[in-house]
């Protein structure tokens, strides 16, 4: 009865939808507000009690490791000018029992490929896969809910919610039955079907459950679109031996690998802000 302990941050991609920005700065450490992506993921998944962070990262995204890191010299300046609340956050801005592991992705090959390389550390153990881009807002946190579901039915459990017909092309969709409230069995799962194909408007979100079992199917499945190991083609062969639940998480979705998404989550976060947050509410009424 294995816990889901661990998590997979697949962070090497190119971010090409942000250039000039992700040029050479990741796409992860996009800020909304004062706090990157990928801060907002590790704090999900902390919320959900797990304990070991695994980056799978790629060229050009040293300042992920660097932002998780003690900062001697920061420290130092920081202490020396009495700003000990600034000091007291970058000490603390994740608990100390947690564990951050970086693996590298030499070739950009897919999702499934990035997850493929956290096997070695993942060993036979169930793990979340979270991609930072997707901001998920929820209380409690999107991933506790998910880890939730996990300890009362033992398998693989996908992020899921309604999109718009048109927008099918865009996801991985799937095919299933309702088993309870917010959860559903999954028959099928179709990577980016085109809106007449889509066998419903279920599509899964940057969040996922695993069993080890996966990392046999992304051994064995041919690539994919784009000649890349999908994600959802190793999950779509799991269905031949395994359950695969879908969940329709309790919170909101912002797709911050789009502008727009990104703008309306910082709109969002920017007026919860506890420093700027009444002054930035006050100018957005302004505008009129």
């Amino acid at each position: 009865m294995k816990k889901v302990r661990k998590a997979v941050f697949p962070v090497a991609g190119m971010g090409t939808r942000f250039l000039p920005a992700t040029k050479a700065s990741p796409k992860e450490m996009l800020p909304i507000v004062d706090k990157p992506l990928i801060q907002f993921a590790v704090e999900e998944a902390v919320a959900a009690g797990i304990t070991d962070m695994i980056f799978v990262t790629g060229r050009s995204k040293r300042s992920i490791e660097d932002h998780f890191d003690k900062a001697y010299e920061l420290e130092s300046e920081l202490q020396a000018r009495g700003k000990d609340e600034l000091l007291d956050f970058v000490r603390n801005m994740i608990p100390k029992n947690i564990n951050c592991i970086y693996i590298r992705q030499a070739e950009a090959l897919g999702l499934g490929h990035a997850v493929l390389c956290a096997k070695p550390v993942i060993g036979d153990e169930p793990f979340a896969v979270l991609l930072a881009d997707d901001l998920l807002d929820g209380t409690p946190a999107v991933m506790k809910q998910m880890t939730d579901t996990y300890d009362y039915y033992r398998c693989s459990v996908l992020g899921v919610q309604d999109v718009p017909r048109a927008d099918t092309r865009s996801y991985g969709i799937v095919d299933a039955r309702r088993v309870a409230d917010r959860l559903e069995q999954i028959n099928a799962i179709v990577e980016k079907p085109n809106p007449e194909d889509a066998p419903s408007t279920l599509a899964v979100v940057g969040r996922y459950i695993l069993t080890p079992r996966i990392f046999h199917h992304l051994e064995t499945i041919k690539p994919g679109a784009g000649g890349e190991i999908q994600l959802t083609d190793g999950i779509a062969s799991l269905l031949s031996e395994e359950q695969v639940l879908a969940y329709r998480y309790d919170g909101t979705r912002y797709d911050c690998g789009s502008k727009l998404g990104y703008l309306q989550a910082t709109v969002v976060f920017g007026q919860r802000h506890p420093e700027v947050g009444a002054d930035f509410q006050a100018y957005l009424k302004s505008l009129g």
